[in-house]
């Protein structure tokens, strides 16, 4: 399908863009075109070549062959210096912020404004911080390490960067990924005010809401390759869908009837002042339990204090009638208990290592023989848990920082599933991933529920929530303020009560 015709010259157009490593072909034929004063969507599943599109334009790669224009003039960046100093901007998917730098120095790194005697200007610094975080909404002390700093604030930060350079282009890659509603919309807004100054901006996102409403074009991409372009208001969401996978997506919340049994987890009265309180609730056999609330409302905290990893002062959490005793995730693991966290990358994998590697931390131990463990023992239990997910790896001895975010998620997935839990906690199981991966995932909590687990489900995305949840309880500044049915849960009702205090306990 031919692009949208457009008689302005294109800030930035690539044709027939190519990328192979070795005999690993990453992008075969890749098109692109953005326009001053548009915010362009490029869309695809996990591997379809977003991202290697992405690192040729910032410099990372090079191409091995088709063109690569910036204002119609042939360019060929060697390095990221290079295409940040031609006015390039690119927000990556997972932050990468020095944590023991203040957020004005991770703002400022490379380009620091100097003074008289040559004297870096932080006075100059801070105040142009601050004038960022005005504009975007948000107070984030220009002091303060970045160390501790929640995801949300880690991409307002990166955000603030990329502005701060004034690119003429500015590549967000999921930027919204772990921003609450308001975040978004506040994002949303700059993007908006951004393309109102003639800037291109390219804006790559799983989140189809989040495309129509945001965007004025997108582009597909599938198996590396260019296959359309279109106005956002000439096409929808299915037909995106469609050419995404090259087949027809029917459900992507394959929720499956379960018989929902008795009590599994049990908390009660859990408290930890300042981050949560009073929290009581209960997972049951075969039932999904969806976690809603905004982000910093205090869900994965609790989530954490449940399995051990975080503190709490008081309250009590059992399983199957049996006290989980605080502070001591092996204990809680034994039990039955497995935690996939939010972060997958810093928190849930060990990305130097192997696929094989990763799946069978958990239960290195039951492994090993006199002691021993050998790869061959490991591979023979990852692979289990590798077909049964569709982990799209070359090998298990491939390195898990290779793969996709989609395929990150499934070896977490893996790595507690081999544990035999009888209570799965997830956290945000689908942050960052394609829509057919998102199927897949849905599709295994659905059947793990339908086989007796009980499921905590902590999503910020709330078409999630309600597509999964058999019930929903709602956060709000550390406390439950609502628990609804799946059948009377809306959009209305949980985000009602994300946002205002309830008048009475949700009980």
């Amino acid at each position: 399908m031919s692009q949208p015709a457009d008689r302005r010259t294109p800030t930035l157009e690539l044709r027939d863009v190519s990328k192979a490593f070795g005999q690993v072909i990453a992008l075969r034929s890749g098109s692109l075109t953005l326009y001053p004063g548009s915010i362009h969507a490029l869309v695809g599943e996990n591997g379809a070549g977003k991202s290697t599109l992405v690192k040729i334009i910032a410099g990372l790669y090079h191409r091995d062959s088709g063109t690569f224009e910036l204002e119609g003039q042939p360019v060929d960046f060697k390095s990221t210096a290079e295409s940040k100093a031609a006015g390039i901007a690119v927000i990556y998917q997972e932050p990468t912020l020095f944590p023991d730098l203040s957020v004005t120095e991770n703002i400022f790194m490379g380009r620091q404004p100097v003074g008289r005697f040559g004297r870096v200007d932080r006075k100059a610094m801070r105040n142009e911080v601050r004038e960022l975080m005005a504009g975007l909404g948000v107070k984030i002390d220009p002091d303060r390490p970045a160390e501790g700093l929640s995801i949300a604030d880690q991409q307002i930060i990166e955000i603030a960067k990329a502005i701060s350079l004034d690119a003429k282009v500015l590549i967000m890659d999921e930027p919204t990924a772990a921003l609450s509603g308001v975040e978004v919309e506040r994002l949303f807004t700059v993007a908006r005010s951004l393309r109102d100054e003639d800037r291109a901006l390219l804006f790559i996102s799983h989140r189809f809401d989040e495309v129509f409403d945001l965007c004025d074009t997108i582009t597909v991409m599938r198996d590396g390759t260019y296959i359309s372009t279109d106005a956002a208001s000439d096409t929808s969401v299915p037909e995106i869908v469609r050419r995404m996978v090259g087949r027809d997506v029917d459900e992507l919340f394959p929720k499956q009837e379960a018989k929902i049994g008795d009590p599994l987890l049990v908390v009660e009265n859990l408290n930890m002042p300042g981050v949560f309180h009073d929290i009581d609730f209960t997972v049951r056999s075969g039932e999904i339990v969806g976690l809603a609330g905004l982000v910093g409302a205090g869900r994965s905290e609790v989530a954490r204090a449940i399995f051990g990893v975080d503190p709490y002062q008081t309250g009590k959490v059992t399983l199957e009638s049996k006290t989980v005793p605080p502070n001591n995730p092996s204990a809680a693991m034994s039990m039955g208990l497995a935690l996939v966290p939010e972060d997958r990358r810093k928190q849930g994998l060990v990305i130097d290592s192997t696929v094989g590697r990763n799946i069978t931390t958990a239960i290195r131990r039951l492994l090993a023989k006199f002691g021993l463990i050998t790869t061959g023992m490991e591979n023979e239990s990852a692979q289990v848990w590798a077909s049964r997910l569709e982990v799209k790896t070359r090998a298990l001895d491939a390195i898990a920082g290779t793969l996709s975010g989609g395929n990150q998620q499934k070896v977490v997935l893996g790595k507690w599933l081999a544990t035999k839990p009888r209570v799965l906690i997830i956290d945000e199981p689908t942050r960052g991933i394609d829509v057919g991966t998102k199927a897949e995932v849905h599709r295994m909590m659905s059947e793990l529920a339908g086989q007796g687990l009980g499921i905590l489900m902590i999503s910020s995305e709330l078409p999630e929530v309600l597509g999964m949840a058999d019930r929903v309880l709602v956060m709000r500044e550390g406390r439950i303020t609502a628990e609804l049915d799946r059948k009377d849960a809306d959009s209305e009702s949980v985000m009602f009560a994300a946002t205002h205090a309830a008048e009475e306990s949700y009980a």
